[in-house]
């Protein structure tokens, strides 16, 4: 499993892929953040705060990691070496995982520059360090969650289709509709005394609640249920060609 995993980490790194999307996220980010005089500014907002990397990050990471994960599997059933690869001696899951947590390390590595802002917006409050320390760690790991979730989503758009363009448009649609989908769901009002009922089952209603640095054991098994959920639809759609 680990040699498969570096060879997925390796095939991130290797490729243009990998570096295009910590480029790219770090760029949209920053220019919202330190150049377009939007309310995510820093320099305009005159409060020491992150509060705009950590509302548009989602939106980024709703494009990247569909982009990250469509040729995790794709690739493989176009190729025809998903076969071969299902013959060697790993189980579905460790397959999945290794692919999975591949996914993972290129988000943690998309993540990590971004703690240049923090230290950037640590510097500059008055006085120096007046920042929510709890708050922003709380977003950090919301943020880290959410990613989790949208690879492991990916990972199962990927492997019901050979072509990676439809993979990724599969994965930004589940993607999007389990992150905004149910708040729009909400806001219309329509059921009543089940509308926060309704809220409560999209992840942006989860991220909000940890982003404000209280870690509530409700949002993280939530999380924890949408990766499994997806693993295991990316394990049955596996199984499926056994079929």
């Amino acid at each position: 499993m680990f040699t498969l995993l570096k060879k997925e980490v390796s095939n991130f790194l290797s490729s243009l892929i990998g570096f295009v999307v910590i480029i790219v996220f770090l760029i949209v980010n920053g220019l919202f953040l330190w150049f377009i005089p939007l309310d995510f500014n820093i320099l305009d907002y005159g409060y020491a705060g992150l509060d705009g990397l950590f509302l548009i990050a989602p939106f980024v990471f709703l494009f990247l990691i569909p982009a990250i994960t469509m040729r995790s599997f794709a690739d493989e059933n176009k190729s025809g070496t998903i076969e071969i690869l299902l013959t060697k001696p790993l189980t579905d899951f460790q397959i999945i995982f290794a692919k999975y947590l591949a996914s993972i390390v290129l988000i943690i590595l998309s993540l990590l520059p971004t703690l240049i802002y923090f230290y950037s917006v640590y510097q500059l409050g008055l006085p120096k360090g007046n920042i929510d320390m709890g708050g922003t760690w709380g977003s950090y790991i919301g943020l880290l969650l959410l990613g989790a979730s949208f690879a492991a989503i990916g990972i199962f758009s990927s492997s019901v289709t050979d072509n990676q363009i439809v993979s990724f448009i599969i994965s930004v649609f589940l993607c999007g509709s389990i992150y905004i989908g149910f708040e729009l769901i909400y806001s219309l009002a329509l059921f009543g005394q089940f509308d926060l009922f309704i809220k409560s089952l999209g992840i942006s209603h989860h991220y909000t609640s940890i982003s404000r640095g209280v870690i509530d054991t409700r949002d993280i098994i939530y999380y924890l249920s949408i990766i499994t959920f997806f693993i295991l639809l990316t394990k049955l759609s596996l199984q499926s060609r056994k079929w």
